[in-house]
């Protein structure tokens, strides 16, 4: 199952949370590969914690067994951390990331002024607070006394406010999208009507307000990202002219942990630490993404690296647990996996179909028991790890073929005398599509099998080139197809796609009218009450077919101390307090 570029992904501001978008989004579907991208996680166990080495508990913490077993390369390192990444470009500035590996690069350069917990509630960082006005418009941040830049400048309202102003800028064509906000005149500066955004007021050097024309629930966190420091970063700017902005790719003033050292393409890219980082000087004064190819096992094993994440099969647990040199912490990612539905296909339009399709594939055997457990099922649009999530009022969709075939009779589709159903004189066939990899290949045969049987003609295409499966669907010409959400920070990120147009053919005036009434309040609790509401409405509805969680594990070297990572920002805010045990 392949990670779907949904156009929400494009709406979240910070490279923060791009950086989670596009990278934490669960290990590889080869149950036995690992992934090279840092990986959400729970927080290290404590020394009282018993180790767990029982294979009745294969989602437990375990600690490492014996760190006389670690490599020669990685005791010998005294002030030095590694974690393994897949090759980022190089494009080191917030917001003109060109790959969700720069974004994780970026997280280590720059902090945010806001970040958000493990159920994905904003915390304060480098705002030490904010207000939300009574008509949840206007939001003031108050930043943090004597924040610095990592060149030792100090960081102001002012670089807040050109922040947000440069991405307003007709010129800019990053990843983040800033019109879905509304600010208070933004629009009228992207077309040159206005020499600055109305809507962005500096009160004072530490305090910074922005005003929308319409509330909007996440715009905390999206509009609370990292800070550009204007005397570096806008020094050049004018209207209209970005491309400057290039030429200060490697050339790095952050507000992060750690300040860019050198960048080597396609090996790694070294960082020291940053004596201006407002939580203190992080106590390992290197650290290192190892960007070059390869086996991650084999770097793991020989010490080449000191963290990697993996699929939380039992095989791959038993083999980590072998290794004696490492702690292992499981986490579900903030992703679902599901099956887009061609609403636009005659058939598919029938909720009854839709349901009927969902009671009559065996989820259970094909995304928990063929995973090794190292996946459950999922039933809405939401992680088990955001504070939104619910069970209550929601249709488990236990394979039932009898159910399915009800359905499918009250729904007008009759079998025919080739045993597959028809209905106006058209069979039911359901074509899938799906990219080459293990889980499809698990997929298609009992998928086959289970349609069969409610007599449904089930015609599989496969793809190599994800690129070539996304033109297919673009195309219309499909019936399913496999897909996983990016990393999920709100519980918008997770329905958005049901009300923007991207799951074409879905109008449900109910659902549009909650997806508004979500996002039009800041409180938490009534906003959880909401999505409860919006769960089950979708639950019912079925715009597509909700599939599974994926289960993983982060495997680091036991000598590491204080490490703990968060679902959507990953290691970045741990990781000035890591360091190597003697």
């Amino acid at each position: 199952m392949k990670t779907l570029p949904m156009k929400k992904s494009t709406l979240l501001l910070t490279s923060l949370i791009l950086a989670s978008a596009l990278l934490l989004s669960a290990c590889s579907d080869d149950q036995d590969a690992a992934t090279t991208a840092p990986a959400p996680a729970v927080t290290t166990p404590t020394a009282t914690d018993a180790n767990h080495n029982s294979k009745d508990n294969p989602t437990g913490l375990y600690k490492a067994t014996d760190l006389s077993k670690l490599p020669d390369t990685a005791k010998q390192r005294k002030d030095t951390i590694i974690v393994g990444l897949t090759d980022p470009s190089g494009a080191f500035v917030p917001y003109f990331t060109q790959s969700g590996y720069d974004g994780n690069v970026n997280n280590q350069l720059n902090a945010s002024l806001v970040s958000t917990d493990d159920q994905g509630v904003p915390q304060p960082e480098l705002a030490e607070k904010w207000e939300i006005s009574a008509d949840n418009l206007t939001y003031t941040y108050h930043l943090r006394k004597d924040l610095k830049f990592s060149d030792g400048s100090p960081l102001t309202a002012e670089d807040v406010a050109f922040t947000w102003t440069i991405l307003h800028d007709k010129a800019y064509n990053g990843d983040t999208q800033v019109e879905p906000l509304h600010v208070k005149g933004g629009k009228a500066y992207k077309e040159g009507k206005a020499k600055s955004v109305e809507g962005i007021k500096i009160i004072d050097p530490q305090t910074v307000s922005v005003t929308l024309d319409s509330p909007n629930a996440i715009a905390l966190v999206q509009l609370g990202g990292p800070v550009l420091s204007k005397a570096h970063y806008g020094k050049d700017y004018t209207f209209g002219h970005l491309d400057y902005i290039k030429k200060l790719y490697q050339d790095v003033v952050g507000t992060g942990p750690y300040k860019l050292e050198k960048f080597i393409p396609g090996q790694e890219v070294r960082f020291v630490a940053n004596e201006y980082f407002y939580k203190g000087k992080p106590k390992t004064e290197h650290f290192i993404y190892k960007t070059s190819e390869g086996d991650v096992w084999q770097f793991l094993e020989t010490g080449e690296v000191d963290y990697a994440g993996f699929s939380a099969t039992q095989e791959n647990i038993d083999k980590l647990k072998g290794l004696g040199f490492v702690n292992i912490l499981p986490y579900t990612p903030s992703t679902y996996g599901y099956l887009q539905l061609n609403l636009e296909h005659e058939a598919l339009k029938d909720k009854k179909v839709r349901q009927a399709l969902t009671y009559g594939l065996n989820r259970q055997a094909i995304y928990v028991d063929a995973a090794q457990g190292a996946g459950s099922l999922a039933n809405i649009p939401s992680s088990p790890i955001s504070w939104a999530y619910t069970e209550e009022g929601i249709n488990s969709y236990k394979f039932d073929p009898a159910k399915a075939k009800q359905l499918l009779d009250e729904a007008g589709w009759k079998a025919g005398a080739d045993g597959i159903r028809v209905k106006d004189g058209k069979k039911l066939t359901i074509h899938f599509l799906g990219s080459k990899n293990k889980g499809t290949d698990i997929f298609i045969p009992i998928a086959k099998e289970n349609y069969q049987d409610l007599g449904i003609d089930f015609q599989p295409e496969v793809f190599a080139d994800f690129n070539a499966l996304v033109s297919k669907v673009e195309s219309k010409d499909y019936d399913l197809a496999s897909f996983s959400t990016p990393q999920l920070i709100d519980p918008s990120d997770g329905v958005v796609q049901f009300v923007d147009g991207e799951v074409k053919g879905y109008d449900n005036p109910k659902f549009k009218e909650l997806y508004d009434k979500a996002l039009a309040t800041s409180n938490i609790d009534e906003r959880k009450a909401i999505y409860k509401e919006i769960f089950q409405l979708l639950n019912d509805d079925l715009p597509v077919i909700f599939t599974s969680y994926k289960k993983s594990v982060t495997a680091y070297n036991g000598r590491i101390q204080n490490l703990t990572v968060s679902p959507f920002s990953g290691i970045a805010l741990s990781l000035p307090n890591w360091e190597l045990s003697k």
